[in-house]
């Protein structure tokens, strides 16, 4: 059974960080390509990162501020978010593709593109 379950998220403060996880079971996360998506009340479902192998792509807004690395052990996923803004605020997610790679916009945050998908997790920066 193909799993996505995630933690972490909370409330955080501007200027704040927090770490989210995506714990993967039914595939190793050699077999996949892991995103990391958000969605804002009232707005589109966006991409915000991918990494497969060497390759990170990012959504220019969360460029130099999030970061993703893998726990290959553990079989999970993180997404570092770092120097957290109002904007960030929003349910994030995780995504697995069991094809394509983490180039070219257009289709590395094609959400469409993605398999399996976490629950979601809420995050909300506020002072």
């Amino acid at each position: 059974q193909v799993q996505l379950v995630q933690s972490g998220g909370g409330l955080v403060q501007p200027g704040g960080s927090l770490r989210l996880s995506c714990v993967v079971s039914g595939f190793t996360l050699d077999d996949v390509t892991i995103g990391w998506f958000r969605q804002a009340p009232g707005k589109e479902r966006e991409g915000i990162l991918c990494k497969k192998d060497s390759t990170t792509s990012f959504l220019d807004s969360v460029m130099g501020r999030f970061t993703a690395s893998r726990d290959n052990a553990k079989n999970t996923m993180y997404l570092q978010m770092d120097t957290l803004k109002p904007e960030d605020t929003a349910v994030y997610y995780c995504a697995a593709k069991l094809a394509g790679s983490c180039s070219g916009y257009g289709i590395w945050n094609n959400k469409a593109r993605y398999d399996y998908w976490g629950q979601g997790t809420q995050v909300t920066v506020s002072s």
